[in-house]
């Protein structure tokens, strides 16, 4: 079987963990923990990164800085993972879903300003792929109508759009650490805060409410509960593991980008013919490789192409379920004009392989397996 994920180890992983045992301190906020929040912010330019247990996690924070309250709305695209909406569902919030583009499959930046109300709060765009939204447009819309932009950048580590790392463009945004994204830890995210009037409460609400982070660093004589909050620090062995994935992110980066491009050419030929349609990136982004998807023409070819798949045994899978058309969704959300372009590309996607260590003769068999859609 060559599955559509396998998760990439790149040799110091175990030994770092041993590390943080022999350290003795395996709880939140140790010393792997500083060298990778540091890393985020020095390669992102974010004011400050907190380490979480899961980009969910990030999220749900944002929601809570945000000052997110019942009855509020919060315009995304409904082609997303359910986490990005979730999060703001769990404060009584409205997702408001609009459509997507037709080329990169991100929010619409031209549908956004007909969705705000007076109940709007925030905006999330989704960077699909590793491919960045219109993010010009989309802060000029938050900037005239005085809304929070969130990027949901999960799989946007290392991408940039016209130059800015994806992360450091929104008020706040959450990345993803998740075995299937490019840097790994098995679970795990972050918060990018980039509103300097927001870093401290992040601290309070990461910390369970408390200002503990002022505590240790002598700024309070002991410390309290002062905020709402929750336990969102990821364990320092989750940390160790993460760390020997960010010294290597630029080797990983550059393999990745490299088995990309070797689907891109093999394609080529395919979308010419008319069969499928490649992934775009806008010249004025710079992309990760995140994933390789293909748009066939319809759910019934898509469908029967992932099962020639699955008989050379080869792991090619869908992606998202629209959430306007998910049963939560439908109840806790609202669409705003028509959704055709998510109706339409949610039933044609279908993403291949991509990981690190496939191997030249697994490469061979998914390239054979392809042939045939020409």
């Amino acid at each position: 079987m060559i599955p559509f994920n396998k998760p990439y180890m790149t040799g110091k992983e175990l030994w770092y963990i041993s590390q943080a045992h022999a350290a003795g301190h395996l709880a939140g906020d140790g010393h792997f923990t500083r060298h990778c929040s540091n890393w985020l912010e020095s390669r992102i330019g974010c004011r400050k990164a907190l380490l979480t247990h899961s980009c969910t996690a990030a999220l749900e924070m944002a929601a809570i800085l945000a000052d997110i309250k019942e009855g509020d709305e919060v315009i995304m695209p409904s082609y997303t993972f359910v986490s990005t909406a979730n999060a703001f569902a769990l404060r009584g919030a409205v997702p408001v879903f609009v459509d997507i583009r037709a080329d990169t499959l991100n929010i619409d930046e031209t549908r956004i300003e007909e969705a705000i109300t007076p109940r709007t709060r925030a905006i999330v765009p989704v960077h699909y792929a590793g491919v960045a939204c219109e993010m010009d447009s989309i802060m000029d819309i938050a900037r005239r109508y005085g809304l929070l932009v969130i990027e949901d950048a999960a799989q946007g580590i290392m991408s940039t759009y016209k130059g800015r790392p994806l992360g450091s463009i929104g008020h706040l945004a959450a990345l993803s650490f998740h075995e299937t994204k490019n840097i790994i830890s098995g679970e795990g995210g972050a918060l990018l805060i980039n509103d300097a009037g927001l870093v401290n409460r992040a601290e309070i609400v990461r910390e369970k409410g408390t200002n503990r982070s002022q505590f240790f660093r002598g700024q309070v004589d002991k410390y309290t509960w002062v905020d709402i909050g929750s336990s969102y620090l990821p364990g320092e062995i989750i940390a160790a593991f993460l760390w020997a994935q960010m010294e290597e992110a630029d080797a990983i980066n550059k393999r990745r980008l490299a088995l990309w491009s070797t689907y891109h050419q093999w394609f080529r030929r395919v979308e010419e013919s008319g069969a499928c349609r490649r992934p775009l990136v806008p010249r004025d982004c710079s992309h990760n490789a995140h994933m390789y998807y293909l748009l066939l023409p319809d759910l019934e070819r898509r469908t029967r192409f992932i099962e020639q798949m699955r008989a050379h045994a080869i792991g090619a899978v869908f992606h998202y379920v629209p959430l306007h058309s998910a049963p939560m969704g439908q109840k806790l959300g609202r669409v705003c004009g028509s959704m055709s372009h998510t109706d339409s590309l949610s039933e044609r996607l279908v993403r291949m392989p991509l990981w690190l260590g496939l191997e030249d003769e697994q490469a061979r068999i998914i390239q054979e397996a392809t042939n045939a859609l020409a």
